[in-house]
């Protein structure tokens, strides 16, 4: 196998893509240079331009070409509620997968102490600064269903106390087509804790 050289090094530089071992690497590069050039020009002219243009919004925080992004200049948005994510990425998630018609704010991580990573690091002297204004009435806390992203909500919620803004945190439990035998436990749990009443 080589070692060295520019093919090498394409192959290694794929890997830094989340899910992407060497083998899938490695096909995406001799796909790319045997059979797609063309595409492959394309992609490094789009990610060179993206990395050159593509910064924070200054309201929310996700990713955008523009001071504000496009959720945040929309006029239709409800600008009374504030959902809470991790990334950007989950900003497209929820915004494609569900009927909210709030705004965001994105945290960039979650409340991790061993990794220094505190509410500084996650602009929440920015959102304390949001909530202050009063405009907002309620944050929806989407952090994910970890101990940390639990820990963040938990903090975000004392932040929400405190500025008299009402939080809600996403509801998890089985998912929808999911069998009981095949759910773990922690899922379980969580489910029949936030069970709701039938209408």
């Amino acid at each position: 196998m080589q070692k060295k050289g520019l093919l090498h090094q394409v192959i290694q530089h794929l890997c830094c893509l989340p899910g992407v071992g060497p083998k899938t690497a490695q096909r995406m590069a001799f796909q790319l240079l045997q059979r797609n050039r063309d595409n492959a020009k394309a992609l490094a002219e789009i990610l060179l331009k993206a990395l050159a243009e593509i910064g924070h919004c200054q309201q929310c925080r996700t990713l955008t070409e523009h001071t504000l992004c496009e959720i945040c200049v929309d006029a239709s948005r409800d600008t009374t509620t504030l959902c809470i994510v991790e990334s950007p990425a989950d900003v497209w998630t929820v915004d494609q997968a569900t009927v909210f018609t709030g705004r965001y704010f994105v945290l960039h991580g979650h409340l991790s102490p061993l990794d220094g990573i505190g509410p500084d690091e996650l602009g929440l002297d920015e959102l304390e600064r949001l909530l202050a204004k009063g405009e907002v009435k309620e944050l929806i806390l989407a952090t994910n269903s970890t101990l940390e992203g639990d820990a963040t909500a938990y903090f975000i919620g004392e932040l929400a106390t405190k500025h008299k803004v009402q939080a809600s945190r996403l509801a998890s439990g089985v998912p929808m087509g999911g069998e009981l035998e095949f759910i773990d436990r922690g899922t379980l749990s969580h489910a029949f804790k936030g069970r709701r009443k039938i209408e």
